[in-house]
Parts: C-alpha cells; structure tokens; sequence
C-alpha cells in the first residue's frame, strides 16, 4: 500500500532534511499496566523499519508526554516533552510534526479510546482501533453486549455491578454458580481478578475489582482451554493467526501467569481442523463486527464439547518479545518487523493531518 507523503514530509523538502514519516510508538499510561507497556512499546520500537521510518519512543504518565528516543538512541535528560497542542517536538532545534502514533499503552489512556479521540481530534493517524471501538471493546460487559445475539459465538452468564449496587453472595451464587470470575470490567492484565469459590468470597472480590475499575463484573466459570487468537487487516482482506492456547501453572491466567513464567503457551493451540477453522472464522467475524483497524486480540474458552465462548477483545494487545502476539505472528511464518510495517501501511490513512 502507498501512502501520502505526510504534511512534515512536504515541509522538509525545503530544508532537504530527513523524508521518513515520523512515527511515536507511545508506551507507559496511567494505569497499573505501565511496566509492561513500556515493554511492549519498546519492543515495538526495535522492531520498526527505521529505513522506512523516523521512530520516536513516547513515555507518556499522566501529563508528562517525554521522546525519550529517537530511532533507538536514548535522549539525555529524561528526554524532550510533547507538545500537546499539535502532536510535535522540538528536536535538534526542528520542530517536528509528528505524522503516526503507534499506541503501545496497555490500559487508560491507550486502550479506552481517550489517546485516540485526542489524535482523531488532530487528525493524527494511529495503529489500532477508533476511539468509539476502542471504548466499547475496553468495557468487558459493553463488549459481550455487542455481540449479543449475533450467533458469533457464547457468551458466559453475567452481573454488572456500578458503586452501590446491592448483590448478596446468594443472589450471584443463584444466578452464576461456583466457582464464578469476578473482575473489573476496564481492567487488563487480569489485575483485580479474584476466581471466587465460595459465598464469603464474593464481596471482598467486588471490593477487590472496585479497587481497580469503575464498574465490576461477575461471570459464570466456564470449564475448558483458553484460547487466544489475533487478527488483523493486511490491506486486502482481515486474517486470524494461528491461535495459541494458555495453560496456567496457576488455577487461571493471571498477570503473573502472564508476565512471569507461570503459564505455558503452545503456538499453534493444539486443536482440530475444526476447532481451528471454527475460531479463526469467529476471529474474523468479531473484528469486522466491531469495524476494528489494524491488530487486536480476541480471548476465548473452548470447552470439551466445542462451544467457545468469547471472553473479551485487546485493542492494544501485549508486544513484548514473550507475548501471544508475536509467537502467533512467527508461528505463521512471519517476521514481526514485516508484520508492523503491514500495521502502519493499512492504518497510515485511517486519519491524516490538513
């Protein structure tokens, strides 16, 4: 795919100075997530064409937006701060119009929609999804409401729970069973889960969830693997990668089990043709479903009789070199730094500076 010459590009040409678009793969946010976005971002970062683009690295915490670095090389000082009021940075003296975001941040801001409504607003092009789809799919109830009777796949029995709802252990063991999953519903990384195995559990696993998100939900345990499969569009038509399946040293996949070595992840999942087939399809038909762009993953469970049941979706799925994403990238045959640049070059139109 070609893409416009960014609106920097064109300036430069009178300065006869670097031609590569300028892209920030933004990492950090404000969330308990922030080490391993920065993980992802930077690992993103390396993986970036540099012939073909100028990369810039943003560490991004509250109202301190710094590139730290550029095309790999660390700034001094703590790096250089953004300006806000249109995306740039003064660099060697230049002012630099930045022209991509690569968003890296796992959690708010990246993940919820709230960075992608600020670059929409100046016409900013990113990697991933709106900031409508990136709101809704954030949002694990909003997100199985959107697929509610589509027939794509299951979706488990639920509760949602705003600060002060009434929910005794008894009405949710009533509706759910035991044991049941409860979370917050705009958390990632699993932080805040409890799986509750009893009535006395249930509360102090909603205080637990209301510590981390603004809203909480209780879903019934569905017995069976947990599948993960990404998707993407490639600029002609939306693929599914091979899925990978999790197996938790722990009782689920929780972030230890993600992020310190106490899970194992078989890529591809061992599973049927069938079963294959059967998730990628699904994979498909939710990305379009949601009208997502660029990468995201969607997280199922498949039970011993076949159904799969949709879990949630990732619209800023982990990248560091351990995460699903790149084993399933290299488990079909693919060179991650081939990947991203189709990312960029099927995103790079999704919204353009005037």
């Amino acid at each position: 795919m070609r893409m416009r010459k960014p609106r920097r590009a064109m300036m430069k040409n009178l300065f006869s100075i670097d031609m590569r678009p300028v892209i920030a793969v933004i990492y950090g946010g404000n969330s308990s997530e922030y080490e391993i976005s920065v993980q992802s971002g930077r690992f993103v970062a390396a993986n970036i064409d540099t012939s073909r683009y100028e990369v810039l690295e943003m560490d991004f915490k509250g109202l301190s937006w710094r590139i730290v670095s550029v095309d790999g090389e660390v700034l001094p000082s703590g790096g250089v701060e953004v300006d806000k009021n249109d995306f740039s940075v003064v660099l060697n003296g230049r002012k630099v119009l930045i022209d991509y975001a690569f968003i890296m941040i796992h959690g708010t801001p990246g993940e919820n929609g709230l960075l992608q409504a600020y670059l929409e607003m100046l016409g900013i092009p990113s990697s991933g999804c709106s900031s409508f789809v990136s709101a809704v799919t954030f949002d694990k109830f909003s997100a199985k409401s959107y697929l509610r009777d589509t027939g794509i796949c299951h979706l488990a029995d639920d509760i949602l729970l705003h600060p002060g709802d009434s929910c005794s252990p008894q009405e949710a063991v009533s509706k759910l069973g035991l044991p049941m999953f409860v979370k917050p519903t705009d958390s990632g990384s699993s932080f805040g889960v409890t799986k509750v195995k009893s009535p006395e559990e249930f509360l102090p696993a909603v205080d637990y969830a209301f510590a981390e998100g603004k809203t909480v939900i209780a879903e019934k345990f569905i017995s069976g693997r947990e599948i993960d499969d990404a998707v993407y569009f490639d600029g002609k038509q939306v693929i599914a990668l091979p899925p990978v399946q999790i197996v938790p040293q722990k009782e689920y996949f929780d972030f230890e089990a993600k992020y310190e070595g106490w899970s194992k992840e078989i890529c591809p999942a061992p599973i049927t043709e069938a079963e294959d087939r059967m998730i990628r399809e699904c994979s498909v038909r939710i990305y379009e479903r949601f009208g997502c762009r660029g990468f995201v993953r969607v997280d199922y469970f498949l039970t011993d009789s076949g159904e799969l049941f949709f879990l949630e979706m990732n619209t800023v799925p982990g990248m560091t070199a351990e995460s699903l994403v790149p084993k399933e990238i290299r488990a079909a045959g693919m060179d991650v730094r081939d990947f991203l640049s189709v990312i960029i070059e099927t995103t790079f139109d999704g919204g353009r500076r005037h």
